[in-house]
């Protein structure tokens, strides 16, 4: 099996009204409780190997997960073999003891090991994983999973709803000898498009996840989220974050996958800080052309802005997602012009990915031609990181709270916000007496008395600058921008707030 053979299968099924996969199950799978399905554990002495580095291993059906993926095993000469199913390749736990089930039951998805360039390569690690819809979580050595990536994402924020494709077959390729990555061919299908997936993945720190993708609508898409992310925002360091938004009593300081969303044009690179407690969800659109990247990160990496030992927030990783043109790709990877969108769901749910952000091209995306797309996703921890384009020093804390604490007037003002922008990179002068300062905007209101100063402490610069919103106030968010500058060069990113 090849990827162009797969573009063909996908480009055949766009031509055909859409047959789901099979989400039939026997009436014990059905009826597992959450705590049923996570106690069914693939056997790992029953491993699927792949040449001395890699191994897969398979995910049961049952609960949440009904729908069945097809999988193959692709050997490097010879046709693809389908990988069968047995009910002995799992322990099933204690709901399912001594249950069987038939051959037909097929598979919910997989996951891959490596050694991470281990001296023992028997030791081996997950590091990619597909379950669920189009869902699939990459993460770098001695990370955490976190935030997921997606094939495609359809109407997401839509009046009419949204629509998940899913991956209906995968085919893992047995990698050359003492390959250090591996090839899975993907297939997805939906109501709305058909769409074949090249993935070459190269773990390590970073991992990298390089993507291939033909797809073709079956009907026009006025909203396609490309190389969609999806992670969870539950409180940071903005506090409530919204307006108006309630806080959280939660002895944790904060709680989430990703604290922001950076998006590279040509000339400039934005930090937008996440927010939750909208009373309404909210879709934030950042036209960028030609788009160098984008990515949702973690870049807050202490164990102290977190103190949760079991889900070691700080050891998430952010993706980066940058075009990459290739065989049938355009040049751009194929993006075109649009904007990455990001989308924000209000969630009091710790459990509930809340956060997309995705490239949406102008206009609908039309049946009748295949959209050719290329990209490399690559896990980011510590910052700076070489994936991340430029010199631009970065946002990394973001705090507002009442300006009367420090400017107070009388009458105190409780409409006045202080907002304090922490930056840090190689790029900012070294000497506290260098004249930076700062440009700012705000879409409503105004910005007032920028102050810009050294800290010596984390060899940063932090901007102090007060909102004095307008009255009466406007409905929805209020934009706020700034960004460092010296002599005429622009030392920063842009953060990119709301109030």
């Amino acid at each position: 099996m090849t990827f162009e053979r797969v573009a063909a299968l996908a480009e055949a099924r766009a031509r055909l009204p859409y047959a789901a996969p099979p989400a039939e199950l026997p009436p014990d799978l059905a009826r597992l409780s959450y705590d049923g399905y996570r106690a069914i554990a693939f056997r790992p002495d029953e491993s699927l190997r792949l040449g001395p580095l890699f191994s897969a291993q398979l995910f049961h059906r049952g609960f949440l997960q009904r729908k069945r993926v097809d999988l193959y095993l692709q050997p490097r000469t010879g046709g693809p073999t389908p990988i069968p199913y047995a009910s002995n390749l799992f322990d099933l736990g204690p709901d399912l003891a001594g249950k069987r089930f038939p051959a037909d039951l097929g598979f919910a998805g997989f996951r891959l090991h490596s050694a991470f360039a281990s001296p023992t390569p028997g030791i081996q690690e997950e590091f990619l994983v597909f379950l669920g819809a189009s869902y699939f979580r990459l993460r770098g050595k001695g990370q955490e999973y976190g935030l997921s990536a997606r094939g495609a994402a359809i109407g997401t924020g839509a009046p009419e709803g949204e629509e998940f494709p899913d991956f209906v077959a995968h085919w893992i390729c047995e990698p050359e000898p003492g390959a250090e990555s591996l090839t899975v061919l993907s297939l997805l299908d939906s109501p709305g498009l058909s769409g074949a997936f090249r993935f070459d993945v190269a773990p390590g720190d970073p991992s990298r996840l390089r993507v291939t993708a033909a797809l073709h609508p079956r009907r026009p898409l006025a909203r396609l989220g490309l190389a969609p992310l999806t992670s969870m925002f539950l409180h940071g360091q903005n506090g409530p974050g919204a307006r108006g938004a309630e806080g959280f009593d939660d002895f944790r300081p904060q709680v989430h996958d990703s604290d922001g969303l950076a998006v590279e044009g040509a000339a400039d690179r934005l930090w937008r800080p996440l927010v939750n407690g909208r009373r309404q969800p909210q879709i934030s659109a950042f036209a960028v052309a030609p788009l160098r990247g984008f990515g949702l990160l973690q870049r807050e990496r202490r164990f102290s802005a977190y103190l949760d030992v079991q889900a070691r927030h700080e050891a998430r990783p952010g993706l980066w997602v940058a075009p990459a043109a290739g065989a049938g790709v355009p040049e751009g990877g194929g993006f075109g012009t649009g904007a990455v969108q990001l989308f924000e769901i209000p969630s009091r749910e710790e459990y509930m990915d809340n956060v997309v952000a995705a490239f949406v091209p102008t206009g609908p995306v039309l049946p009748g031609a295949a959209l050719r797309l290329g990209y490399e996703l690559t896990t980011v921890g510590a910052e700076p990181a070489p994936v991340l384009p430029g010199d631009l020093a970065r946002v990394v804390s973001s705090r507002s709270g009442s300006a009367e604490r420090l400017r107070p007037t009388m009458p105190p003002s409780p409409e006045r916000r202080l907002h304090v922008v922490d930056f840090e990179g190689p790029g900012l002068p070294a000497n506290a007496d260098a004249p930076v300062t700062a440009a700012v905007s705000a879409s409503a209101g105004s910005l007032v008395d920028p102050v810009v100063e050294r800290v010596p402490q984390t060899g940063g610069w932090r901007l102090y600058v007060e909102w004095r919103p307008p009255a009466p106030l406007p409905p929805g968010d209020v934009v706020l921008r700034a960004h460092l500058v010296l002599a005429g060069r622009v030392l920063s990113e842009t953060w990119d707030a709301v109030a």
